[in-house]
């Protein structure tokens, strides 16, 4: 490719709204431009990436048996309607009418139409196990994009879904799916870790997602060195230090005017935060949610919508609050009715503990669970912290930003039997097809590779998704000699079946050199007046400082090895 013919042209200036360096160097060199907001095009500089990238993620899927196909983008509203998702996912899902007035979305992800597809080509236990997957275009109506190619509401995902008799089916094909994406990142050069995960709007009892860590990240992970734990803190778990034991002592009312924070309680009463109960208030649908934690401790909310069964919940305000005759600050469960009460098992590891006393300006001491008041719900709904104690091994967690690369499921039977995906056993029961469903965002992983291979001069390439293998710039062009050599040296290269860009322009060297380092192919082949005269040509290598001139009939020798 003749850079002087290639669609797309290098930037000067990053685009103001760029906050990661992805976003600047991949809108600078040329391979990627906004279209509209969160939706990008892809510049043929950039499409050779994108290709590269979509080719070792199919050779892995293939490696494990996976057959390619393609759902459409469009699907029928009834098929999501049978899952409960065209309800309960939220306005990032584009329902509309088409012109005979049915019902269509636009997917976010395919588990209805593949499992929809499941349903009527899978009739025995023969049948199975199957691995489908494809390569579509999702779209997410996003209200916040950001990030470039890391937040965008189109784009293209590899999503598979497997189908298996049981779960030690799924078990196997699972974890054929972890040891893929882990081949995936590395021959993508990406550094990424699983960690455990929220199943989310896919539901299904188990997840991980793969993470590379990001200061530029919108996730937060919990990690331990010691052991090796990795969740995302949507889920991550640990262990509540514990208080000293004491003897349950009487419920006891004492005022405390104008403290209606558990620090202004614990000042004023001259106790530690552990040692009281925090109530926080949220709203789900029409229910009023009651959580009560320790009071030292926050809530996670991710973990509560969980264990509630609901998609999103909101903070309360103080009209519901009083609506159910609930004092704002001075709030406990003891004697509460109407609402949902969530406990967390945090308010067990002591006891006498201050909790509001339901009227204003006193809180209640020695407040204790569960004599005093009982749980709709108990459960962990603790949010994760920096050096809490490992559930694992006890040493401390340390949290790091990260931006997800792919993501597991174990979907069970949860679209099959909402959709009828059924096989016939070896004794003719008919049973619902167990699933998994396993995702990687292309465009993301692009980014994500710019994130970790980047200097201060543009982008670094992993050979592997390079979008050509070698950059040979010609200065001195204007000399006959100088280009006849440029000319031959473009021509072998390919003949030896390497993919060359060639800076064929009109431009200065440091302007050739300078694109050269923003898009960052691996290998820079410079052709010049004075190579020649030194004998051959230069080569640098894309990240690192020597340069060496090397003969022309040497050339090709040194860059294939």
């Amino acid at each position: 490719m003749r850079l002087s013919q290639l669609f797309g042209n290098t930037l000067r200036d990053a685009p103001s709204d760029a906050e990661l360096p992805s976003h600047r160097l991949l809108v600078r060199a040329g391979m990627i431009r906004p279209v509209s907001s969160g939706v990008f095009a892809f510049l043929p500089l950039g499409w050779r990436v994108f290709a590269k990238i979509q080719a070792i993620i199919r050779e892995e899927m293939n490696r494990i048996g996976g057959q390619e196909m393609l759902m459409p983008l469009v699907n029928p509203a009834d098929v999501w309607r049978a899952t409960g998702r065209y309800d309960s996912v939220g306005p990032e899902l584009v329902r509309f009418q088409d012109r005979a007035g049915r019902d269509m979305v636009l997917a976010v992800t395919h588990e209805e139409v593949a499992t929809m597809l499941a349903a009527g080509e899978i009739r025995s236990y023969r049948h199975l196990p199957e691995l489908i997957y494809h390569f579509q275009t999702k779209f997410r109506d996003e209200p916040r994009p950001r990030g470039g190619l890391v937040r965008v509401r189109e784009f293209v995902m590899k999503d598979s879904y497997s189908l298996d008799v049981d779960d030690a089916g799924l078990d196997a094909q699972y974890q054929a799916h972890y040891d893929a994406y882990a081949r995936i990142f590395a021959r993508c050069g990406v550094r990424a870790i699983p960690v455990l995960a929220s199943t989310g709007i896919m539901g299904g009892a188990v997840s991980h997602e793969w993470m590379a860590e990001s200061p530029h990240g919108e996730d937060t992970l919990f990690l331990c060195d010691a052991c090796g734990y990795a969740a995302n803190e949507e889920v991550a778990e640990f262990t509540v230090p514990p208080l000293l034991a004491e003897e349950p002592l009487l419920l006891e009312e004492v005022a405390t005017p104008g403290c209606k924070t558990i620090q202004a309680v614990a000042d004023f009463l001259g106790v530690p935060t552990s040692k009281t109960m925090k109530a926080v208030f949220y709203t789900a649908g029409e229910r009023l949610i009651f959580a009560v934690i320790r009071g030292d401790l926050e809530v996670n909310e991710a973990k509560l919508c969980r264990v509630l069964g609901v998609s999103s919940i909101a903070p309360a305000d103080e009209a519901a609050l009083a609506n159910a005759g609930i004092a704002a600050g001075y709030a406990s469960p003891i004697g509460v009715r109407g609402v949902t009460v969530v406990a967390d098992p945090s308010i067990t590891t002591g006891a006498n503990f201050v909790a509001g006393a339901n009227r204003p300006g006193y809180h209640v001491r020695n407040a204790n669970y569960p004599r005093d008041f009982q749980a709709d719900i108990f459960a962990d709904i603790a949010a994760a912290y920096d050096g809490a104690p490992c559930a694992r091994c006890g040493a401390p967690l340390r949290s790091a930003r990260a931006i997800e690369v792919g993501h597991l499921f174990k979907l069970g039977t949860r679209y099959s039997q909402a959709l009828g995906a059924t096989y016939l056993d070896a004794d003719g029961v008919e049973r619902p097809i167990v699933m998994g469903s396993y995702g990687i965002g292309l465009g993301r992983l692009m980014a994500v590779i710019v994130e970790q291979h980047h200097d201060d001069w543009g982008i670094v390439w992993p050979a592997s998704v390079a979008p050509f293998d070698v950059h040979v710039v010609g200065l001195n062009l204007e000399d006959d000699e100088v280009r006849r050599a440029a000319e031959e040296v473009y021509r072998e290269l390919q003949d030896a079946g390497l993919e060359v860009l060639y800076d064929d322009r009109a431009e200065s060297p440091g302007v050739k050199f300078a694109d050269a380092d923003l898009i960052g192919v691996p290998v820079r082949v410079t052709v010049s007046r004075r190579a020649l005269k030194q004998g051959g040509v230069e080569v640098k290598r894309r990240g690192e400082k020597d340069v060496a001139v090397v003969p022309r009939d040497r050339l090709l020798m040194v860059l294939q090895r």
